[in-house]
This record gives C-alpha cells, sequence and structure tokens, in this order.
C-alpha cells in the first residue's frame, strides 16, 4: 500500500477482499493449468505467492506470474518461468489490467483493477500447444479465476474517531448509518465508546459530517481527525 494515500493521483481503484483466493482449474490438451490470485500489497507479497505454490506444487513445470500494485498501478511485473517469451506472464498482466471492474458517470468501462498477484501453475501433459495457444490458456486461467473473485472498492478516505457515551453510542451510529456516513465500527471502554468513521478525502464531504454529527448529537460530540488511509467498501 502507497505509505502516504495522498501521494496517489487516484481516489478510489478495485481489489480483491482481503483475506479472500480466487482460484480456477483448466485442462487443456492433457496439461492443468492452475490459476490462484491473492491481494498483495507489496512485492514481497506477490512474490511470496510465487514462493509458496512452488513449493507446494514443485512437481509443475512452469510456475508462470504476473502482478500489478499501487492505487495507481504503477508497479506492473511478470515472468514466463520458461515457457516461450510473451506467451505467459504478459498475457496473465493484461488479463489482470484490462479487466472491466464497473463503468464510470459517462458509461465508459472501469479498468481499475490493482494489489494482484497472479500465478498460474501448469503440468504438461504431452502436447505443444504454440505460441497462440500458450497465450490464450494463460489469459484465459487468469480471466476465469477473476469471475469467481470476491471484489471490493478501495477508496481514499479521511479517517474520523467520534467519542460518545455508551448510552448513545447504538442511536447515533444507527443515524450516521442511515445518512450514508461509513461507520468502521465502534470501541466501547469504561469511560464511553468511540466511532470509527470514514469520508472521501473532500473538504466538502468532510463540513457535511461535520454538519451531520452536530445534529445527531445536539452539538454535544466533536470529531477528531484520524488521519487519511485507504479504507474498503463493498461492490
Amino acid at each position: 500500500m502507497d505509505p502516504d494515500p495522498r501521494l496517489s493521483r487516484a481516489t478510489r481503484y478495485t481489489t480483491l477482499a482481503a483475506g479472500t483466493e480466487a482460484v480456477a482449474d483448466l485442462e487443456i490438451r492433457r496439461s492443468r493449468f492452475l490459476a490462484v490470485l491473492r491481494r498483495a500489497g507489496t512485492e514481497a507479497e506477490a512474490r511470496a505467492l510465487v514462493d509458496e505454490l512452488r513449493r507446494r506444487h514443485h512437481d509443475a513445470r512452469h510456475h508462470c506470474s504476473a502482478f500489478v500494485l499501487g492505487p495507481d498501478r504503477d508497479a506492473q511485473r511478470s515472468s514466463d518461468d520458461g515457457e516461450p517469451a510473451g506467451t505467459a506472464g504478459i498475457p496473465m498482466l493484461e488479463a489482470l489490467v484490462l479487466r472491466r471492474t464497473g463503468t464510470d458517470d459517462h458509461g465508459r468501462d472501469v479498468t481499475d483493477l490493482s494489489d494482484v498477484s497472479a500465478v498460474v501453475v501448469r503440468w504438461f501433459g504431452g502436447t505443444l500447444l504454440g505460441a497462440g495457444g500458450l497465450v490464450r490458456a494463460y489469459s484465459e486461467a487468469v480471466s476465469r479465476a477473476l469471475e469467481g473473485a470476491h471484489l471490493v472498492t478501495r477508496q481514499r478516505m479521511r479517517r474520523y474517531r467520534l467519542p460518545v457515551s455508551h448510552a448513545d453510542a447504538g442511536r447515533v451510529e444507527n443515524e450516521l448509518r442511515v445518512a450514508g456516513t461509513t461507520v468502521l465500527g465502534t470501541d466501547y471502554g469504561p469511560a464511553g465508546a468511540e466511532l470509527g468513521l470514514a469520508l472521501p478525502d473532500d473538504d466538502d464531504a468532510a463540513a457535511a459530517l461535520a454538519a451531520r454529527v452536530a445534529s445527531v448529537t445536539a452539538g454535544a460530540a466533536r470529531l477528531r481527525p484520524d488521519g487519511v488511509d485507504w479504507v474498503d467498501l463493498p461492490r
């Protein structure tokens, strides 16, 4: 993840839900292609998936890989791992970066998938597929895995803490949620409760939240800024 979210040009992007894995298993002319996709925030995490699958499936001939990282997708790498040059890693990378994840306000396709590491393990079945066949196989393996992936929108958000009394916590949280505020959770302590809130990194949104909090707490509670970070939102 970008250590300072404000340095990114992007304000949101799509990625795999944390802790999930997307898998596809294809057989093409007796060769088996096992695609595994996981979320990765750093190159080390992306390469760790390659190492893990290489150890787990040491009997396979190839462990080809591709990853795209960062809100601006400025880190992109791929490896053919012994397949003919350009027939595995690049098709896998293209399947990631060209994946349609939605449409914008003008109806245009959005392709903003990032922080994803993909590995395709191949067991050779004895029949040569040719360059075109390999390109299609590796691209299809990643695309099939993405079809079953649990995706989330990751948005740059301003975070706030809102101290309230135990008695008011449930009501305030409910009213803020109904009004469209992202509530990250509520922590309860001996002196009271504290809501974690997030909103788009925008001055108008911050002003609207302050007014909303003043309304639902009758001016009794004050927001405490808690930095800017990337937050996973449901899609």
